[in-house]
């Protein structure tokens, strides 16, 4: 029984995130998400969204996105009427640095947001390490430990809108193919448009390589969350 209470208090996070890689300099993505507030029951929110990455070094990335955001009532399964309706445009900024082997990124990103309440802008931090390492008797290291933190403000009172922290562990499976499982827990301060909980992350991540392009993985662990 009390496995059973700590599942239906932890929520799931899922996601599915397409890539194409057309050179060495850039990409475009797409993705999909679906969040429940209880293991796999009482989902609350999903949203799409695509873009594309400019990478003209190996030290740092431009990207710009856009996408629907959607989140319902807590108690059921998409209970209406929904906390927020939002359409969402963001560029950001990525640093990246290998430090003793572990892999360091800086994330900056401004989103521009027309949500239920009016228009809104945000502004999101985050910083992630991962150690790659080898599984078996493999030479290639298909496996990494990832790390992050990352927190959200606006240019309006409260201005501290929300923590994010995740850690978790990501297995390329092919060269084309990655899965990654973890644990998120997320703190909201005084917001509506998604609800912070505790969260088991489990995401699908699918590369395609134009022919031009080169098979590497040195692109970011943590996706677009």
């Amino acid at each position: 029984m009390s496995v059973y209470a700590q599942l239906s208090n932890l929520g799931t996070w899922n996601i599915l995130n397409f890539k194409y890689i057309y050179s060495d300099k850039v990409s475009f993505f797409g993705e999909t998400q679906l969040r429940s507030l209880q293991f796999y029951n009482s989902y609350h929110y999903y949203e799409y969204k695509g873009g594309f990455n400019f990478k003209p070094g190996n030290a740092y990335q431009f990207s710009l996105g856009l996408g629907s955001y959607q989140t319902y009532r807590e108690g059921g399964n998409f209970l209406k009427p929904k906390n927020n309706d939002e359409f969402r445009l963001w560029p950001q900024l990525f640093l990246f640095q290998t430090l003793f082997g572990i892999k360091i990124e800086q994330r900056y990103r401004m989103e521009m947001r027309w949500t239920s309440a009016g228009y809104r802008n945000r502004f999101r931090y985050r910083l992630g390490a991962s150690y790659p390492f080898s599984l078996g008797n493999q030479k290639a290291k298909n496996v990494q430990l990832i790390l992050s933190n990352e927190v959200f403000f606006t240019d309006k009172e409260p201005y501290f809108e929300r923590n994010r922290f995740q850690f978790g562990l990501s297995y390329k499976v092919t060269n084309a193919t990655t899965i990654q499982l973890g644990y998120l827990h997320q703190f909201d301060y005084r917001i509506n448009d998604e609800i912070g909980r505790n969260f088991f992350v489990i995401g699908y991540f699918i590369d395609l390589f134009n022919k031009i392009a080169k098979k590497s993985s040195s692109e970011s662990v943590f996706k677009e969350n």
